[in-house]
């Protein structure tokens, strides 16, 4: 098996795929499946993987698309997760009892993970951290903060600030905005 890679962009950012083809097959190419093209629009189905401070995703289906509806769904489903994420869960206004029970969740959010604008961050190490409070305390632009930035600000190497980042990017906490070294928070309201 031979790995073969691309990298794909959907215009909120880019990121590496790997797709693993089995070199040693005696079996013919197929004529009728379709060949990816540069510069074409794809689809890839697979899982995100981090590899030496690397993000990628490792693609166990990637195929042409054929059908620019697909195109047109891709963009609004990630509309809708970054809405989701935003701004909450479509509906509009919370209930009475989830507003009751969110005051009660930040004040435990507060005991448990300390100061952190109503986030717990008690299950993420000292770094992550450090990375979340500067990011939510430093003025900045719509592009957030870079990793180099932030490094020479609080004083710690940029490969701990990415792992501390990693942490975060995972948890949905924090999201990539103009390269995969600048982040800002995803704010929940």
């Amino acid at each position: 098996m031979a790995p073969c890679s691309a990298r794909l962009d959907d215009g909120t950012g880019s990121i590496e795929v790997k797709v693993w083809v089995d070199s040693d097959s005696s079996e013919q190419p197929n004529p009728t499946k379709a060949k990816l093209v540069e510069g074409a629009y794809c689809r890839a189905w697979g899982k995100l993987k981090i590899f030496n401070d690397r993000r990628s995703v490792g693609a166990t289906v990637i195929r042409p698309i054929e059908d620019m509806n697909e195109v047109s769904f891709h963009l609004l489903e990630a509309t809708a997760v970054h809405l989701h994420f935003t701004r909450g869960p479509p509906g509009g206004a919370r209930t009475a009892g989830a507003n009751a029970n969110g005051a009660a969740g930040q004040q435990q959010q507060k005991a448990a993970g300390g100061e952190y604008g109503g986030y717990d961050l008690s299950k993420y190490g000292p770094v992550a951290k450090k990375v979340f409070q500067y990011l939510r305390e430093a003025p900045q632009s719509n592009e957030g903060l870079n990793q180099h930035e932030i490094a020479a600000k609080l004083g710690i190497d940029t490969a701990d600030v990415a792992k501390g980042s990693d942490e975060l990017l995972s948890a949905g906490l924090i999201y990539t905005t103009v390269d995969d070294q600048t982040w800002a928070i995803l704010e929940a309201d």
